[in-house]
């Protein structure tokens, strides 16, 4: 398979690694069970190995690959369990996230969510997956903040990597995308009448739509 480093200046060298190989297994093109091995793959971006061994290592935090003592490492299959364990996970700090918010949100707070509302449906006109994903974790990283508690911040922030490629297989689907924009719309609606009981159904029914789909994208893969 034919692989082309991302470029960007910017970058630490071990991040645009990640960036390529990350974008690869999500567009299917390193699929489940490819091994990653670190010279072919350093030989293909034409780098050293360290830099491709760190990005292994975060794929890994992202359970986007998994290591085998003395075998080296793999493209991660998605399964319904991590699924389901992540999913459990954000379901309860999402709507602790979402409550403190409802009781802490500003006027311009709810502006800045209003207008990442709109950069999301704007992202979705567009064909760029990746641009869409980010826009949608924006609209919610403002609710996390506005929850004023840092430590929970991070911890989402944390988990935001292990969510990611469930987000990407679901936003990949172009048709999901009027629930989403909706389902937006109604998080701002509720949250700008401070209507904390309809905020947390409303936040329930967001994720399960999302992991349901999920969950039927990982049938037909198995």
């Amino acid at each position: 398979m034919e692989l082309k480093l991302q470029q960007d200046d910017f970058l630490p060298l071990r991040n645009v690694v990640f960036n390529t190989l990350r974008d690869a297994i999500l567009r299917g093109e390193l699929p489940p069970g490819e091994r990653l091995m670190e010279i072919p793959l350093s030989k293909k971006l034409g780098v050293s190995r360290t830099p491709v061994r760190e990005a292994i290592r975060m794929l890994e935090n992202e359970g986007l690959a998994i290591t085998f003592p003395r075998r080296g490492a793999k493209v991660a299959k998605m399964s319904e369990k991590d699924l389901d364990d992540v999913l459990e996970i954000r379901e309860v700090l999402d709507i602790l996230a979402i409550s403190l918010s409802c009781d802490n949100m500003t006027d311009d707070d709810i502006k800045r969510l209003e207008d990442a509302a709109i950069e999301f449906e704007k992202a979705t006109k567009g064909k760029d997956v990746r641009l869409i994903v980010t826009k949608d974790e924006e609209f919610h990283r403002i609710i996390y903040e506005c929850s004023r508690n840092s430590r929970l911040v991070t911890i989402l922030s944390n988990l935001k990597e292990q969510m990611y490629r469930f987000r990407f297989e679901y936003v990949k689907d172009p048709s999901n995308y009027p629930t989403l924009i909706k389902e937006h719309r109604e998080i701002l609606c509720a949250l700008r009448a401070r209507n904390k009981e309809q905020i947390v159904t409303l936040t329930k029914t967001h994720l399960v739509n999302q992991m349901e789909c999920v969950r039927e994208i990982i049938k037909r893969q198995e």
